[in-house]
């Protein structure tokens, strides 16, 4: 991963995101800093946030703006965006699956950016000694995923790549925590999963990869926001971007120094931890049309499988800087 293709650069960022920000209400003045006197994060251990957390940055930035700043942990995204739909949160960062789950839930969200495409970062998993050799053998398997995460497009991109349909598994829905216990101890034979938790079960279960995210989904990672935040306090919201944009570009050139941050909040040794990093992308980028494609595209097929229960527009809660 080369910082030049994952990073946008600092500049850029702030330049579109401040562009946006100053056409519908101007935040400049102390006054109408008090009125946000607090952006609330939500984060999960092990992501790009966690380091932004870690090292202090966002929260000096802001403070300097007048500005606090609080975090709330989530054991994944459909918590994160459940936290954010009842209000609980102004700003976290998910897979590319749960905003989708969330707007057909009708969650006041707003996609305000995202990170490279990381499709080494999530994959499906079985126990060293499985039988099953293949994504076609999972056929009439009992497969564990967290609900409306990431991983749950990964399965159906991986069943459709080898002409299996989403209803030739059985699927169950746990958390991370609770997905491992029971692959471990054998109640389910196949375990989709994101990093770090897919890493730390490869090196501590000696779990076999079957398949990750190559040429199957793109495993974006997308920075959500409420919709009345974003309207509200668009230069509080650019300003923690552009600082969530420097921790990704010091990850891209310091992953050794960021897996040793991440490693005692995962509970991992440190070259696990690496191994996790170096799967993702980092830096901050406004949406693209092909992203929103991409979106478009995966709010579709979930629709036409029935897993959401209506079309969407994807393109209409998209945050789009003005040049």
């Amino acid at each position: 991963m080369s910082t030049s293709s994952s990073a946008l650069s600092r500049r850029s960022v702030l330049k579109g995101l401040l562009a946006a920000a100053a056409a519908p209400i101007a935040l400049s003045t102390p006054a109408a800093l008090a009125n946000t006197p607090e952006i609330r994060i939500g984060w999960q251990k092990g992501s790009t946030l966690s380091i932004v957390k870690a090292r202090g940055n966002l929260e000096a930035r802001l403070k300097a703006e007048g500005v606090k700043v609080t975090w709330t942990e989530f054991p994944a995204g459909p918590q994160m965006l459940e936290g954010l739909n009842v209000g609980s949160i102004d700003l976290g960062v998910v897979g590319e699956t749960p905003p989708v789950f969330a707007q057909a839930a009708g969650a006041d969200l707003v996609y305000v950016g995202n990170e490279p495409p990381a499709p080494r970062a999530e994959k499906v998993l079985v126990p060293k000694d499985s039988p099953i050799k293949s994504l076609a053998d999972l056929k009439g398997r009992r497969v564990v995923l967290n609900k409306g995460s990431n991983v749950h497009y990964l399965l159906v991109k991986a069943l459709e790549s080898v002409n299996l349909k989403y209803s030739d598994v059985e699927v169950a829905f746990l958390p991370p925590a609770d997905a491992r216990a029971a692959f471990e101890r054998g109640a389910v034979d196949a375990w989709v999963i994101w990093d770090p938790f897919g890493a730390a079960a490869e090196a501590q279960l000696d779990a076999r990869i079957l398949a990750d995210g190559t040429g199957i989904a793109n495993n974006y990672n997308f920075y959500i926001a409420s919709r009345p935040f974003v309207q509200k306090h668009p230069q509080v919201l650019a300003s923690a971007l552009e600082a969530i944009n420097e921790t990704g570009e010091w990850v891209g050139g310091n992953q050794a120094e960021a897996a040793a941050i991440v490693a005692p909040q995962i509970g991992l040794p440190v070259d696990v931890a690496a191994v996790s990093i170096s799967r993702y992308g980092y830096g901050v980028k406004p949406l693209t049309d092909d992203v929103i494609r991409h979106q478009q595209q995966m709010a579709d097929t979930l629709t036409g499988l029935k897993l959401i229960p209506k079309k969407l527009d994807v393109a209409s809660v998209v945050w789009r800087p003005a040049h």
